[in-house]
């Protein structure tokens, strides 16, 4: 047997347990995302309707190919729950475990809040929270390690963006306090 041919298995602790209980099935995924894309579908046709669907004097409306677009998504989509109900029947494929749930939640919920933390104290003081609490909460890097890595990188950001670029980013009381 040569070197390509082995295979080399690690165990990965945290990993999710194979026997652990679906959530939610792959048919049912696939139903809610179709009558989901049938929605937005659904709803961009009727607003480009509303702004013009047809040709005039001088050539399309402005909602002329968006219209048409989203007729070509709704078909889609009208297409993909046909398949997915008569599909549904055959198979329940497990789409997502609770614990494969649980992990995807944990990055999840945290880039959530730091959408919302955004918001109020800034792009910069939001990135250090959020490096430095994943660093520390999921990676189990200690928290000296944790807090310089997540200071290096936020100065970094903030001299390229607001020094090197002139960006303008989501400034919070922080960054007010020191000036910028």
């Amino acid at each position: 047997m040569s070197q390509t041919d082995l295979e080399i298995v690690v165990d990965d602790p945290t990993a999710p347990e194979e026997d652990s209980p679906s959530v939610v099935s792959s048919g049912t995924i696939e139903i809610f995302v179709c009558i989901l894309l049938l929605a937005l579908a659904a709803t961009l046709g009727y607003d480009n309707w509303r702004t013009g669907a047809s040709w005039d004097s001088t050539g399309p409306e402005p909602g002329y190919f968006p219209f048409y677009l989203s007729v070509i998504l709704g078909g889609g989509s009208l297409y993909g729950l046909v398949t997915a109900l008569v599909a549904r029947r055959a198979s329940s494929e497990s789409f997502v475990t609770r614990a494969q749930a649980r992990r995807v939640m944990a990055v999840f919920v945290p880039t959530l809040l730091f959408c919302l933390v955004t918001q109020f104290l800034g792009l910069y003081v939001a990135s250090f929270l959020l490096i430095a609490s994943f660093m520390r909460a999921i990676g189990k890097i200690a928290l000296w390690k944790s807090l310089l890595t997540a200071f290096v990188f936020t100065a970094i950001m903030f001299v390229t963006f607001d020094i090197a670029f002139d960006v303008i980013m989501p400034k919070g009381p922080l960054e007010a306090a020191f000036g910028h």
